[in-house]
């Protein structure tokens, strides 16, 4: 598989066992240098209190607070380890899921894309060749001496086309074989020549056929409506002779297939009496190169574009038709969503112990409910638009918390840190103005807090 499609690089993926084995040594290691450090010092707390109670003076206040407050954080020990463990777990669930839907995503995009891949099919212009006599100077060595060396030579050049009418009818089918759009091409089109050379009445109509072509048949060029015939296989050249000032119409037409993308190429050169009517009989048919067409319209089920240039114009691109694929919007929403959801669970956690007393229990099943709920986002945000998938879960997320508190004021302050702190921060990640979502939702969790410890809003709320 190409590397485009692995994934977010340098982004931690437990379906990686060497990933998941190197991240599960390091915690294992950070948790032993935790877990001494905090011995290590508890150890050293009580050796200090007990020394300074047996001396004469009694323990000294700063030894004391300290002491007093090693206990107290020993006692939220379990809460800060649970807290820890879900956030360290839940980040690597999310990276884990961001590389999965950012996988899925470029997949999908080069699903799409393949189906209107591969090469192009462009029609040259046509060109009218006569070769001249020119002469040319080029010096010699003679004997030691430098000599003048005068001569002639034949040299291409190419005469301006009088006019163009080229009529294409294009249809798009499904190739059996690699499931691609293919394009099968009937092109007819007339060229006036006029010769206004003095002295010059040999010429040749060149006519290339178009690149990218897989199968080209009926090719037929007529001269005023005789059919030239090609003498060698290959050579696309015609010789015909036309006289000073006067003219004459080429006719050429073939059927060709390839792939879902024809231009025409001017080469550059400039143009009068153009006009180009390609009818794509197939939705979802557009112009290409930004070569603006004059006329367009909906014609059976497909679009009829027209170019026509009245005198002396100069088209450096290709134009012509393609299929325009259904866009690929908002990609990169859900692995963003996902990579900052750690912190969108922290803060909301914050909030909750803010608010409500929380058991052990409480802070694991809420942490279940939480990464639960971005699972299903993940994967209901494959069929459904990311913003409606969140819009039906929410509702649950928030029911499911509204059964945190033991009364109705407890409730309410669970289901107001979850709007603030869980609800909202994740709609401000995947709608359009996200500064102004997270801005309101930091406002509301600023207002809540301030309600539940100043106001007395709650005072049930408060932990214990």
């Amino acid at each position: 598989m190409d590397q485009t499609f692995q994934g977010i690089p340098n982004l931690p993926d437990l379906t990686h066992a060497n990933e998941l084995v190197q991240f599960g040594s390091q915690i294992i290691s950070l948790g032993w240098q935790l877990a001494m450090f905090f011995a290590v010092f508890g150890v050293m707390m009580v050796l200090v209190a007990w020394a300074n109670r047996r001396s004469s003076e009694g323990v000294a206040p700063v030894v004391q607070l300290g002491v007093d407050g090693y206990f107290q954080v020993l006692q939220k020990v379990p809460h800060i380890l649970l807290v820890l463990v879900l956030l360290i777990g839940g980040f690597f669930w999310c990276s884990t899921l961001a590389n999965r839907y950012h996988h899925w995503e470029q997949q999908k995009v080069a699903q799409l894309a393949s189906t209107v891949s591969g090469d192009r099919l462009e029609q040259p212009a046509p060109r009218i060749r006569y070769v001249v006599e020119e002469p040319y100077v080029y010096y010699n060595w003679v004997d030691g001496r430098q000599v003048r060396v005068e001569e002639t030579r034949k040299v291409d050049r190419f005469m301006t086309l009088g006019g163009s009418q080229i009529d294409v009818k294009i249809n798009q089918t499904r190739d059996a074989q690699n499931l691609k759009e293919i394009y099968t091409v009937d092109f007819a089109a007339e060229y006036q020549v006029e010769n206004k050379l003095r002295g010059v009445q040999d010429f040749f109509f060149e006519f290339r056929p178009p690149y990218g072509y897989t199968l080209m048949q009926n090719f037929k060029v007529e001269r005023d409506g005789v059919r030239l015939e090609q003498v060698n296989p290959g050579d696309y050249g015609f010789p015909f002779v036309l006289k000073p000032a006067q003219k004459t119409t080429f006719r050429v037409s073939f059927q060709a297939q390839g792939a879902p993308r024809w231009v025409y190429d001017a080469g550059g050169e400039s143009i009068s009496n153009f006009r180009l009517t390609a009818l794509a009989n197939f939705p979802k048919a557009d112009f290409a190169s930004g070569i603006l067409p004059t006329e367009t319209k909906e014609e059976r089920g497909g679009s009829r574009f027209t170019w026509f240039f009245e005198d002396n114009v100069s088209v450096r691109n290709p134009f012509g038709v393609f299929t325009a694929t259904e866009p690929v919007r908002n990609t990169g929403v859900l692995p963003r969503l996902l990579l900052l959801a750690p912190g969108v669970f922290l803060w909301w956690m914050m909030l909750l112990y803010l608010s409500v007393p929380l058991s052990l229990r409480d802070v694991a099943i809420a942490g279940g409910i939480f990464f639960a709920s971005l699972l299903c986002l993940t994967y209901t945000s494959r069929i459904l638009d990311v913003k409606l998938a969140w819009g039906l879960i929410s509702p649950l997320f928030l029911g499911m918390m509204w059964g945190l508190g033991t009364s109705r004021k407890l409730r309410i302050a669970a289901f107001m840190s979850t709007l603030a702190g869980g609800v909202l921060p994740v709609w401000g990640l995947i709608v359009t103005y996200s500064g102004l979502t997270l801005s309101l939702a930091g406002l509301l969790s600023a207002g809540w807090l301030s309600v539940v410890q100043w106001y007395g809003g709650h005072k049930e709320a408060s932990n214990p």
